[in-house]
Protein backbone atom coordinates (compact mmCIF):
# COMPACT_ATOMS: atom_id res chain seq x y z
CA UNK A 1 0.00 0.00 0.00
CA UNK A 2 1.25 3.58 -1.17
CA UNK A 3 0.56 5.96 1.66
CA UNK A 4 2.85 8.42 0.69
CA UNK A 5 4.34 10.24 -2.28
CA UNK A 6 6.95 12.92 -2.78
CA UNK A 7 7.86 13.66 -6.70
CA UNK A 8 10.15 16.47 -7.35
CA UNK A 9 11.42 17.09 -11.36
CA UNK A 10 9.75 14.42 -12.80
CA UNK A 11 7.16 16.42 -16.07
CA UNK A 12 5.34 18.79 -14.55
CA UNK A 13 5.47 17.49 -10.45
CA UNK A 14 7.77 20.30 -9.79
CA UNK A 15 7.40 19.35 -5.83
CA UNK A 16 4.48 17.51 -5.27
CA UNK A 17 3.91 15.46 -2.04
CA UNK A 18 0.37 13.40 -2.22
CA UNK A 19 -0.67 11.03 0.91
CA UNK A 20 -2.93 8.53 -0.42
CA UNK A 21 -5.57 5.99 1.48
CA UNK A 22 -7.58 3.07 0.33
CA UNK A 23 -8.99 4.71 -2.09
CA UNK A 24 -8.33 8.49 -3.95
CA UNK A 25 -9.94 10.12 -6.71
CA UNK A 26 -8.11 12.85 -8.52
CA UNK A 27 -10.08 15.15 -10.11
CA UNK A 28 -9.22 18.32 -12.60
CA UNK A 29 -10.05 18.97 -16.13
CA UNK A 30 -8.16 17.83 -19.20
CA UNK A 31 -4.32 18.69 -19.81
CA UNK A 32 -3.25 19.20 -16.40
CA UNK A 33 -1.19 16.06 -16.05
CA UNK A 34 -3.46 14.39 -13.68
CA UNK A 35 -1.79 11.26 -15.78
CA UNK A 36 1.88 12.56 -14.79
CA UNK A 37 0.87 11.29 -11.27
CA UNK A 38 0.09 7.42 -12.77
CA UNK A 39 3.62 7.62 -14.38
CA UNK A 40 5.52 8.74 -11.25
CA UNK A 41 4.15 5.33 -9.39
CA UNK A 42 4.33 3.07 -12.74
CA UNK A 43 8.07 4.54 -13.02
CA UNK A 44 8.86 3.51 -9.68
CA UNK A 45 7.25 0.01 -10.22
CA UNK A 46 9.33 -0.20 -13.08
CA UNK A 47 12.27 0.61 -11.73
CA UNK A 48 11.60 -1.92 -8.95
CA UNK A 49 12.21 -4.26 -12.06
CA UNK A 50 13.67 -3.25 -14.94
CA UNK A 51 16.98 -1.36 -15.90
CA UNK A 52 17.01 2.06 -16.18
CA UNK A 53 17.24 2.37 -20.05
CA UNK A 54 14.04 -0.19 -20.32
CA UNK A 55 11.96 1.86 -17.20
CA UNK A 56 12.47 5.15 -19.19
CA UNK A 57 11.12 3.67 -22.18
CA UNK A 58 7.87 1.96 -20.39
CA UNK A 59 6.58 5.66 -19.66
CA UNK A 60 4.62 7.82 -21.65
CA UNK A 61 6.97 10.44 -23.11
CA UNK A 62 6.16 13.73 -24.04
CA UNK A 63 3.97 12.59 -27.23
CA UNK A 64 2.00 10.00 -24.85
CA UNK A 65 3.74 7.37 -26.34
CA UNK A 66 6.66 5.00 -25.15
CA UNK A 67 9.42 4.53 -25.94
CA UNK A 68 10.41 8.17 -26.78
CA UNK A 69 13.63 10.34 -25.27
CA UNK A 70 14.53 10.11 -21.24
CA UNK A 71 14.45 13.57 -21.45
CA UNK A 72 10.71 14.17 -21.82
CA UNK A 73 10.61 12.06 -17.84
CA UNK A 74 12.20 15.57 -17.18
CA UNK A 75 10.38 18.79 -15.98
CA UNK A 76 12.12 21.25 -18.77
CA UNK A 77 14.10 18.05 -19.81
CA UNK A 78 15.11 20.17 -23.32
CA UNK A 79 16.26 23.05 -21.43
CA UNK A 80 20.41 23.34 -20.76
CA UNK A 81 20.39 22.51 -17.01
CA UNK A 82 20.76 20.34 -14.23
CA UNK A 83 18.49 17.24 -14.46
CA UNK A 84 17.64 15.33 -11.74
CA UNK A 85 14.29 13.23 -10.45
CA UNK A 86 13.64 12.31 -6.90
CA UNK A 87 11.14 10.11 -6.32
CA UNK A 88 10.10 8.76 -2.66
CA UNK A 89 7.40 6.39 -1.53
CA UNK A 90 6.06 5.47 2.23
CA UNK A 91 4.55 2.20 1.82
CA UNK A 92 3.38 -0.65 3.78
CA UNK A 93 4.78 -3.99 2.21
CA UNK A 94 3.59 -7.65 2.76
CA UNK A 95 4.46 -9.89 5.80
CA UNK A 96 5.29 -12.00 3.73
CA UNK A 97 6.84 -12.29 -0.02
CA UNK A 98 8.49 -15.45 -2.80
CA UNK A 99 12.12 -14.60 -3.63
CA UNK A 100 12.43 -15.30 -7.27
CA UNK A 101 13.39 -19.04 -6.15
CA UNK A 102 9.96 -19.47 -4.91
CA UNK A 103 11.43 -19.87 -0.87
CA UNK A 104 9.82 -17.46 1.78
CA UNK A 105 11.40 -13.84 2.99
CA UNK A 106 9.68 -12.55 6.05
CA UNK A 107 10.89 -8.69 6.51
CA UNK A 108 12.09 -7.18 10.04
CA UNK A 109 9.27 -4.30 9.34
CA UNK A 110 6.39 -3.93 7.29
CA UNK A 111 6.00 0.22 7.05
CA UNK A 112 8.78 1.41 5.09
CA UNK A 113 10.14 4.89 3.04
CA UNK A 114 12.09 4.64 -0.21
CA UNK A 115 13.54 7.10 -2.02
CA UNK A 116 15.65 7.44 -5.33
CA UNK A 117 17.00 10.12 -7.11
CA UNK A 118 18.16 10.13 -10.61
CA UNK A 119 20.60 12.23 -13.35
CA UNK A 120 20.69 12.05 -16.46
CA UNK A 121 23.94 12.03 -18.91
CA UNK A 122 23.78 13.70 -22.11
CA UNK A 123 24.42 12.08 -25.39
CA UNK A 124 28.41 11.19 -26.02
CA UNK A 125 28.05 10.80 -29.84
CA UNK A 126 25.64 11.55 -32.90
CA UNK A 127 22.50 9.88 -32.68
CA UNK A 128 22.36 9.03 -29.15
CA UNK A 129 19.43 10.10 -26.92
CA UNK A 130 21.67 10.22 -23.48
CA UNK A 131 20.31 7.90 -20.47
CA UNK A 132 19.41 7.83 -16.61
CA UNK A 133 22.15 7.54 -14.23
CA UNK A 134 21.48 6.41 -10.65
CA UNK A 135 22.57 9.48 -8.22
CA UNK A 136 21.26 8.08 -4.42
CA UNK A 137 19.13 5.65 -2.96
CA UNK A 138 17.93 4.80 0.13
CA UNK A 139 15.27 2.55 2.21
CA UNK A 140 14.62 3.17 5.52
CA UNK A 141 11.83 2.27 8.36
CA UNK A 142 9.07 3.84 9.82
CA UNK A 143 8.49 3.18 13.25
CA UNK A 144 5.70 1.41 14.55
CA UNK A 145 5.49 4.48 17.15
CA UNK A 146 5.72 6.62 14.35
CA UNK A 147 2.38 5.01 11.69
CA UNK A 148 -0.44 6.83 13.35
CA UNK A 149 1.31 10.11 12.39
CA UNK A 150 1.81 9.15 8.87
CA UNK A 151 -1.45 7.15 8.21
CA UNK A 152 -3.52 9.94 9.31
CA UNK A 153 -6.80 8.43 7.28
CA UNK A 154 -9.33 6.97 8.93
CA UNK A 155 -8.90 3.16 10.06
CA UNK A 156 -9.11 1.01 12.96
CA UNK A 157 -5.73 0.87 14.94
CA UNK A 158 -6.52 -2.41 16.43
CA UNK A 159 -8.10 -4.24 13.59
CA UNK A 160 -6.36 -2.76 10.54
CA UNK A 161 -3.06 -0.82 11.31
CA UNK A 162 -1.79 -3.51 14.02
CA UNK A 163 -2.30 -6.27 11.27
CA UNK A 164 -0.42 -4.22 8.44
CA UNK A 165 2.18 -3.31 10.22
CA UNK A 166 4.15 -5.73 11.91
CA UNK A 167 8.08 -5.72 13.23
CA UNK A 168 10.46 -3.46 14.23
CA UNK A 169 13.79 -2.27 13.28
CA UNK A 170 17.29 -1.69 15.79
CA UNK A 171 19.87 -0.62 13.31
CA UNK A 172 19.55 1.87 10.73
CA UNK A 173 19.06 1.94 6.86
CA UNK A 174 18.43 -1.15 4.28
CA UNK A 175 19.87 0.63 1.55
CA UNK A 176 21.80 3.79 1.85
CA UNK A 177 24.09 6.16 -0.18
CA UNK A 178 27.49 6.91 0.76
CA UNK A 179 29.46 9.49 -1.66
CA UNK A 180 33.19 8.77 -1.56
CA UNK A 181 36.04 10.18 -3.12
CA UNK A 182 35.87 7.23 -6.65
CA UNK A 183 32.38 7.69 -6.62
CA UNK A 184 28.85 7.38 -4.86
CA UNK A 185 28.32 4.06 -3.61
CA UNK A 186 24.75 2.31 -2.67
CA UNK A 187 25.06 0.27 0.85
CA UNK A 188 23.21 -2.79 1.02
CA UNK A 189 22.85 -3.54 4.96
CA UNK A 190 20.95 -6.76 6.16
CA UNK A 191 18.29 -7.52 8.65
CA UNK A 192 20.39 -7.89 11.60
CA UNK A 193 20.71 -4.30 11.33
CA UNK A 194 24.58 -2.61 12.64
CA UNK A 195 25.51 -6.52 12.62
CA UNK A 196 27.63 -7.76 9.43
CA UNK A 197 29.39 -5.45 6.89
CA UNK A 198 27.60 -3.46 3.90
CA UNK A 199 27.87 -4.47 0.86
CA UNK A 200 28.71 -1.01 -1.24
CA UNK A 201 27.34 -1.25 -4.83
CA UNK A 202 29.21 1.59 -7.31
CA UNK A 203 26.33 3.72 -8.43
CA UNK A 204 27.58 4.55 -11.99
CA UNK A 205 28.04 1.96 -12.95
CA UNK A 206 24.79 0.10 -11.56
CA UNK A 207 22.53 0.39 -14.81
CA UNK A 208 19.20 -0.18 -12.49
CA UNK A 209 18.40 0.43 -9.06
CA UNK A 210 20.15 -1.30 -6.35
CA UNK A 211 16.61 -2.36 -4.97
CA UNK A 212 15.92 -4.41 -8.42
CA UNK A 213 18.33 -6.55 -8.26
CA UNK A 214 17.76 -7.95 -4.71
CA UNK A 215 16.56 -11.49 -5.86
CA UNK A 216 16.43 -13.86 -2.90
CA UNK A 217 15.76 -13.74 1.07
CA UNK A 218 19.41 -12.74 1.94
CA UNK A 219 17.60 -9.46 1.99
CA UNK A 220 14.30 -10.34 3.04
CA UNK A 221 13.17 -6.64 3.94
CA UNK A 222 14.39 -5.83 0.51
CA UNK A 223 12.80 -8.17 -1.33
CA UNK A 224 9.65 -7.24 0.44
CA UNK A 225 10.08 -3.27 -0.86
CA UNK A 226 10.42 -4.60 -4.02
CA UNK A 227 7.68 -6.93 -4.68
CA UNK A 228 5.16 -4.45 -2.82
CA UNK A 229 6.29 -1.90 -5.67
CA UNK A 230 5.88 -4.46 -8.49
CA UNK A 231 2.23 -5.01 -7.28
CA UNK A 232 1.57 -1.29 -8.15
CA UNK A 233 -0.35 -1.95 -11.72
CA UNK A 234 -1.98 0.53 -14.08
CA UNK A 235 -5.27 -0.68 -15.26
CA UNK A 236 -6.36 0.09 -18.94
CA UNK A 237 -9.17 -2.37 -19.81
CA UNK A 238 -8.91 -2.51 -23.53
CA UNK A 239 -12.22 -3.76 -25.68
CA UNK A 240 -10.31 -5.75 -27.92
CA UNK A 241 -8.39 -7.48 -24.88
CA UNK A 242 -11.77 -8.16 -22.72
CA UNK A 243 -13.02 -9.94 -25.88
CA UNK A 244 -10.34 -12.05 -26.23
CA UNK A 245 -10.84 -15.89 -25.72
CA UNK A 246 -8.05 -17.53 -23.83
CA UNK A 247 -6.35 -20.32 -24.83
CA UNK A 248 -5.38 -23.52 -22.08
CA UNK A 249 -1.75 -22.37 -21.70
CA UNK A 250 -2.78 -18.72 -21.44
CA UNK A 251 -2.31 -17.11 -18.20
CA UNK A 252 -4.99 -17.01 -15.38
CA UNK A 253 -5.23 -13.78 -13.72
CA UNK A 254 -6.55 -10.93 -15.05
CA UNK A 255 -4.22 -8.47 -17.36
CA UNK A 256 -3.61 -4.61 -16.82
CA UNK A 257 -5.47 -3.98 -20.30
CA UNK A 258 -8.20 -7.09 -19.70
CA UNK A 259 -6.83 -9.88 -20.99
CA UNK A 260 -7.61 -13.44 -19.33
CA UNK A 261 -10.92 -12.64 -18.62
CA UNK A 262 -12.39 -15.57 -19.06
CA UNK A 263 -9.40 -17.78 -17.57
CA UNK A 264 -9.20 -15.90 -14.56
CA UNK A 265 -13.14 -16.13 -13.94
CA UNK A 266 -12.46 -19.91 -14.69
CA UNK A 267 -9.51 -20.19 -12.46
CA UNK A 268 -11.97 -18.37 -9.46
CA UNK A 269 -14.50 -20.81 -10.23
CA UNK A 270 -12.61 -24.49 -10.32
CA UNK A 271 -9.79 -23.92 -8.64
CA UNK A 272 -10.43 -22.87 -5.46
CA UNK A 273 -8.64 -24.09 -2.44
CA UNK A 274 -10.54 -26.47 0.22
CA UNK A 275 -11.72 -24.40 3.01
CA UNK A 276 -14.48 -22.21 4.42
CA UNK A 277 -14.60 -20.08 1.56
CA UNK A 278 -14.80 -22.75 -1.04
CA UNK A 279 -17.77 -21.40 -2.58
CA UNK A 280 -18.34 -23.67 -5.63
CA UNK A 281 -18.12 -22.51 -9.61
CA UNK A 282 -22.14 -21.99 -9.03
CA UNK A 283 -21.55 -19.51 -6.28
CA UNK A 284 -18.66 -17.48 -7.73
CA UNK A 285 -20.38 -17.10 -11.35
CA UNK A 286 -23.65 -15.76 -9.40
CA UNK A 287 -21.62 -13.70 -7.34
CA UNK A 288 -19.85 -12.12 -10.08
CA UNK A 289 -23.47 -11.76 -12.17
CA UNK A 290 -24.93 -10.32 -8.73
CA UNK A 291 -22.59 -6.99 -9.01
CA UNK A 292 -22.92 -7.02 -12.57
CA UNK A 293 -26.49 -7.04 -12.18
CA UNK A 294 -25.93 -3.59 -10.91
CA UNK A 295 -25.46 -1.99 -14.06
CA UNK A 296 -29.28 -0.29 -15.64
CA UNK A 297 -29.87 -1.97 -18.81
CA UNK A 298 -28.30 -5.34 -18.24
CA UNK A 299 -30.38 -8.16 -17.86
CA UNK A 300 -28.46 -10.68 -16.40
CA UNK A 301 -29.67 -14.30 -14.92
CA UNK A 302 -26.17 -15.71 -15.10
CA UNK A 303 -22.22 -15.83 -16.07
CA UNK A 304 -20.44 -18.68 -16.62
CA UNK A 305 -17.01 -19.33 -18.67
CA UNK A 306 -16.68 -22.46 -20.88
CA UNK A 307 -14.31 -24.99 -21.76
CA UNK A 308 -14.29 -25.74 -25.74
CA UNK A 309 -12.26 -28.84 -25.35
CA UNK A 310 -11.66 -28.85 -29.59
CA UNK A 311 -10.60 -25.59 -29.91
CA UNK A 312 -8.90 -25.58 -26.51
CA UNK A 313 -10.00 -22.37 -25.29
CA UNK A 314 -12.06 -20.60 -22.49
CA UNK A 315 -15.60 -18.82 -23.75
CA UNK A 316 -17.26 -16.05 -21.36
CA UNK A 317 -20.76 -16.53 -22.13
CA UNK A 318 -23.67 -13.85 -20.39
CA UNK A 319 -26.97 -15.15 -20.10
CA UNK A 320 -30.16 -12.87 -19.86
CA UNK A 321 -32.82 -13.12 -18.45
CA UNK A 322 -34.50 -13.45 -21.77
CA UNK A 323 -33.33 -16.41 -22.94
CA UNK A 324 -30.38 -14.56 -24.99
CA UNK A 325 -26.97 -16.12 -24.31
CA UNK A 326 -24.20 -14.11 -25.53
CA UNK A 327 -20.19 -14.51 -25.56
CA UNK A 328 -17.97 -11.43 -23.87
CA UNK A 329 -17.33 -10.62 -27.83
CA UNK A 330 -21.00 -9.42 -28.01
CA UNK A 331 -21.26 -6.90 -25.08
CA UNK A 332 -20.51 -3.31 -24.74
CA UNK A 333 -17.49 -1.55 -23.88
CA UNK A 334 -18.84 -0.56 -20.54
CA UNK A 335 -20.49 -3.89 -19.33
CA UNK A 336 -17.25 -5.75 -20.40
CA UNK A 337 -14.97 -3.46 -18.35
CA UNK A 338 -17.62 -3.52 -15.10
CA UNK A 339 -17.63 -7.02 -15.90
CA UNK A 340 -13.40 -7.10 -15.50
CA UNK A 341 -13.88 -5.31 -12.81
CA UNK A 342 -16.69 -7.34 -10.25
CA UNK A 343 -14.13 -10.38 -11.43
CA UNK A 344 -11.55 -8.64 -9.99
CA UNK A 345 -13.90 -7.47 -6.57
CA UNK A 346 -14.28 -11.59 -6.28
CA UNK A 347 -10.46 -12.32 -7.15
CA UNK A 348 -9.03 -12.43 -3.27
CA UNK A 349 -5.18 -12.64 -5.06
CA UNK A 350 -5.63 -9.46 -7.18
CA UNK A 351 -3.85 -7.46 -4.22
CA UNK A 352 -1.75 -4.54 -4.30
CA UNK A 353 -2.61 -0.44 -6.03
CA UNK A 354 -4.93 -0.58 -8.76
CA UNK A 355 -4.19 3.04 -10.94
CA UNK A 356 -7.27 3.46 -13.46
CA UNK A 357 -7.86 6.34 -15.68
CA UNK A 358 -11.06 7.74 -15.97
CA UNK A 359 -13.65 4.94 -14.80
CA UNK A 360 -16.94 6.88 -16.24
CA UNK A 361 -15.19 6.03 -19.95
CA UNK A 362 -17.97 3.77 -21.89
CA UNK A 363 -20.57 3.98 -18.69
CA UNK A 364 -24.00 5.34 -19.33
CA UNK A 365 -24.71 8.37 -16.59
CA UNK A 366 -27.31 6.37 -15.18
CA UNK A 367 -24.88 3.84 -14.46
CA UNK A 368 -22.29 6.32 -12.89
CA UNK A 369 -23.22 5.53 -9.43
CA UNK A 370 -22.76 1.86 -9.77
CA UNK A 371 -19.23 2.20 -11.42
CA UNK A 372 -18.02 4.59 -8.90
CA UNK A 373 -19.38 2.15 -5.99
CA UNK A 374 -17.58 -0.52 -7.53
CA UNK A 375 -14.41 0.74 -7.87
CA UNK A 376 -14.57 2.44 -4.50
CA UNK A 377 -15.11 -1.56 -2.75
CA UNK A 378 -12.16 -2.68 -5.02
CA UNK A 379 -9.94 -1.28 -2.34
CA UNK A 380 -9.66 -2.02 1.23
CA UNK A 381 -11.75 -1.27 4.38
CA UNK A 382 -9.54 0.08 6.90
CA UNK A 383 -11.82 -0.51 9.74
CA UNK A 384 -11.39 -4.46 9.20
CA UNK A 385 -8.08 -6.62 9.11
CA UNK A 386 -7.59 -7.35 5.68
CA UNK A 387 -8.01 -11.13 4.83
CA UNK A 388 -10.01 -13.40 1.42
CA UNK A 389 -13.18 -10.86 2.42
CA UNK A 390 -11.47 -8.16 2.49
CA UNK A 391 -7.95 -8.02 -0.22
CA UNK A 392 -5.35 -5.61 0.44
CA UNK A 393 -5.67 -3.42 -2.05
CA UNK A 394 -5.38 0.25 -2.84
CA UNK A 395 -7.63 2.59 -5.74
CA UNK A 396 -6.09 5.55 -7.26
CA UNK A 397 -8.17 6.76 -9.66
CA UNK A 398 -8.42 10.07 -11.80
CA UNK A 399 -11.22 11.56 -13.69
CA UNK A 400 -12.69 15.34 -14.98
CA UNK A 401 -15.95 14.10 -15.22
CA UNK A 402 -18.85 16.16 -12.76
CA UNK A 403 -20.65 13.14 -11.86
CA UNK A 404 -17.98 10.90 -10.38
CA UNK A 405 -17.02 13.98 -8.51
CA UNK A 406 -19.98 14.18 -6.71
CA UNK A 407 -20.10 10.28 -5.63
CA UNK A 408 -17.25 10.77 -4.18
CA UNK A 409 -16.86 11.33 -0.57
CA UNK A 410 -14.88 15.15 0.49
CA UNK A 411 -12.16 12.86 2.16
CA UNK A 412 -11.09 10.69 -0.86
CA UNK A 413 -10.75 13.27 -2.86
CA UNK A 414 -7.63 15.50 -4.17
CA UNK A 415 -8.25 18.57 -6.79
CA UNK A 416 -5.33 19.29 -9.59
CA UNK A 417 -4.47 22.47 -10.39
CA UNK A 418 -1.64 23.70 -12.56
CA UNK A 419 -0.52 26.47 -10.72
CA UNK A 420 2.86 29.01 -11.72
CA UNK A 421 6.09 28.96 -10.04
CA UNK A 422 9.09 30.63 -10.19
CA UNK A 423 12.28 28.33 -9.48
CA UNK A 424 15.84 28.46 -8.42
CA UNK A 425 17.12 29.31 -11.80
CA UNK A 426 14.67 32.26 -12.09
CA UNK A 427 12.35 29.91 -14.74
CA UNK A 428 8.25 29.94 -14.66
CA UNK A 429 7.36 26.45 -14.39
CA UNK A 430 3.91 25.52 -14.74
CA UNK A 431 3.15 22.82 -12.20
CA UNK A 432 0.54 20.23 -10.90
CA UNK A 433 -0.87 20.74 -7.77
CA UNK A 434 -2.77 18.52 -5.84
CA UNK A 435 -5.32 19.85 -2.97
CA UNK A 436 -7.53 18.00 -0.45
CA UNK A 437 -11.11 18.76 0.84
CA UNK A 438 -10.51 21.68 3.38
CA UNK A 439 -12.37 19.09 6.19
CA UNK A 440 -10.33 15.90 4.97
CA UNK A 441 -7.87 14.02 6.96
CA UNK A 442 -5.32 15.13 4.13
CA UNK A 443 -5.38 19.23 5.33
CA UNK A 444 -3.03 20.62 7.47
CA UNK A 445 -2.94 24.09 9.19
CA UNK A 446 -1.68 26.80 7.00
CA UNK A 447 -1.70 24.05 3.93
CA UNK A 448 -3.56 24.69 0.75
CA UNK A 449 -7.09 22.87 0.16
CA UNK A 450 -10.29 23.42 -1.74
CA UNK A 451 -13.74 23.67 -1.09
CA UNK A 452 -17.32 23.31 -2.65
CA UNK A 453 -16.84 26.77 -4.08
CA UNK A 454 -13.55 25.91 -5.98
CA UNK A 455 -15.25 23.01 -7.49
CA UNK A 456 -18.60 24.90 -8.80
CA UNK A 457 -18.21 23.59 -11.98
CA UNK A 458 -18.24 19.34 -10.99
CA UNK A 459 -21.14 20.43 -8.98
CA UNK A 460 -23.28 22.91 -10.79
CA UNK A 461 -25.60 22.36 -14.42
CA UNK A 462 -23.28 23.58 -17.38
CA UNK A 463 -23.78 27.06 -18.58
CA UNK A 464 -26.19 26.93 -21.42
CA UNK A 465 -27.96 23.33 -20.47
CA UNK A 466 -31.13 23.17 -22.46
CA UNK A 467 -32.45 20.41 -20.36
CA UNK A 468 -33.01 20.48 -16.81
CA UNK A 469 -34.96 19.05 -13.89
CA UNK A 470 -37.37 21.56 -12.03
CA UNK A 471 -36.36 23.23 -9.06
CA UNK A 472 -38.69 21.68 -7.11
CA UNK A 473 -37.43 17.88 -7.98
CA UNK A 474 -33.68 19.22 -7.39
CA UNK A 475 -31.86 17.40 -4.19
Amino acid sequence: MLTRLEVQGFKNLVDVSIEFGPFTCIAGANGMGKSNVFDAIEFLSYLASEPLVEASQRVRGASGMRGGDPRDLFWDGYRDHEHRIRLAAEMIVPAQVEDDLGAPARPTTTFLRYEVVLGFERPTHAGSVGRLSLLGEELRHIRRGEAARHLRFGHSAKKFRSTVIRGERRGGAFLSTEHREGGTVINVHGDGGSFGKPQPRAAGRAGRTVLSTVTTNDYPTILAARREMQSWRRLALEPTALRTPDGLSDPRTLGTDGRHLASTLYRMAHEQPAGPHDMGPEAVYARVAGRLADLSGVAVEGLTVELDPVREVFTLFLQEKGGLRLPARALSEGTLRFLALCVLLEDPTFTGLIAMEEPENGIHPANLPAMVELVQDLAVDPAEAPDDDNPFRQVIVNTHSPGVVQLCQGEDLLLAEVRARRTSDSAIARRLSLLPFRQSWRAGPGEPTFSEADVVAFLAAPPGAQLRLPLDMVG
